[in-house]
């Protein structure tokens, strides 16, 4: 479909990164179910950071299907570089720059989206990832700061000629975060203005606005973040409108629940029997925000503890809806 350096990406869907979704066992599940390529969550470029334990499961990615890409972010243009030289060592195959992330903790310290008000700060920042390691780079980045200053193109142009081999646009500005619509115009703006593969990021929840998205921009990827909490196989109904311009079945009650058991029993192992039930309370919430009722037992599975007991009660609540299903049949 498309190239990042020596890497061939088969798929025109991919997996946004996302700080406190896309970890390890979220990312292996979205390219089981069709992700073409998945972003690590946001490492700190500040190396002195990383012995916390955040900071070692971001950088774990044992298992993980290659190529493995990772995200930096910072406002330093030598600690981003060592960053990347950290990282590469580390089993990195891409290294991702963030400026995209609207967060205010993160804009405080000069980084994400707020790099988008400092253009030779961006040129020094891209400049010294790009030299220090052999690795394809590639950048995320938003229309602007606010839509008065709207400078994405730059932005492109000028990370196309320092050696970026690929861009992710969200197509809002820094102060819009996630509201109002997407500005698809600007990404397309973006594409003719660079070579390089531009991939589209925004608002990208059905295989069909995917399809629109593609037309309207002419990106070559679409990249899906929020409508893939608690629906990982969005890649595969995605991937496959794509490819054939038909629509997958939607997963049945049992497919729904095998994947998030996979995923509880994923979580439970890489965070750990105190850690792994209290990350897995928001992705239940997600799996199930669009089953009618499942508020209560939402609330009950939010006050288990125990990595068995939540898992042994997801498997017992999806024997009840699967019963409720038959009856309604």
């Amino acid at each position: 479909m498309f190239q990042i350096g020596p890497h061939q990406i088969d798929s025109q869907v991919i997996l946004a990164p996302m700080a406190g979704v896309t970890d390890r066992p979220f990312r292996q599940l979205c390219r089981k179910l069709g992700a073409g390529l998945v972003v690590s969550e946001m490492v700190t470029s500040d190396a002195s950071l990383w012995q916390s334990r955040k900071s070692r499961l971001r950088l774990d990615h044992t298992g993980e299907a290659e190529p493995i890409s990772v995200q930096i972010a910072g406002g330093d243009a030598k600690m981003m570089a060592d960053a990347a030289r950290l990282n590469a060592d580390n089993g990195a195959q891409i290294i991702d720059i963030n400026m995209g992330c609207p967060a205010k903790k993160v804009c405080k310290k000069a980084a994400g989206s707020a790099l988008l008000r400092d253009e030779p700060l961006v040129a020094d920042i891209l400049q010294a990832v790009v030299a220090a390691v052999d690795l394809p780079v590639t950048l995320k980045i938003r229309t602007g700061w606010d839509r008065d200053s709207r400078n994405a193109v730059r932005i492109a142009r000028m990370a196309e000629d320092i050696g970026i081999t690929a861009l992710a646009v969200h197509g809002r500005t820094r102060a819009d975060r996630y509201q109002g619509e997407a500005e698809y115009d600007t990404i397309a703006a973006v594409v003719d203005a660079v070579s390089l593969p531009v991939f589209a990021n925004g608002d990208i929840d059905t295989p069909l606005k995917a399809r629109q998205v593609l037309d309207e921009t002419g990106a070559r990827a679409v990249m899906v973040g929020r409508a893939a909490q608690g629906r990982p196989w969005i890649f595969r109904e995605i991937d496959h409108f794509l490819r054939y311009g038909d629509n997958v079945p939607e997963p049945s009650l049992i497919e729904v629940r095998d994947i998030l058991s996979s995923h509880l029993r994923d979580l439970y192992g890489f965070y750990g029997d105190f850690m792994g039930p209290r990350i897995a309370r928001k992705h239940l919430g997600w799996y199930l925000q669009t089953v009618p009722g499942s508020e209560h037992f939402r609330q009950a599975f939010n006050r288990m503890d125990s990595a068995q007991e939540q898992h042994d009660s997801v498997l017992q609540y999806f024997e009840q809806l699967k019963a409720r299903e038959d009856q309604a049949a």
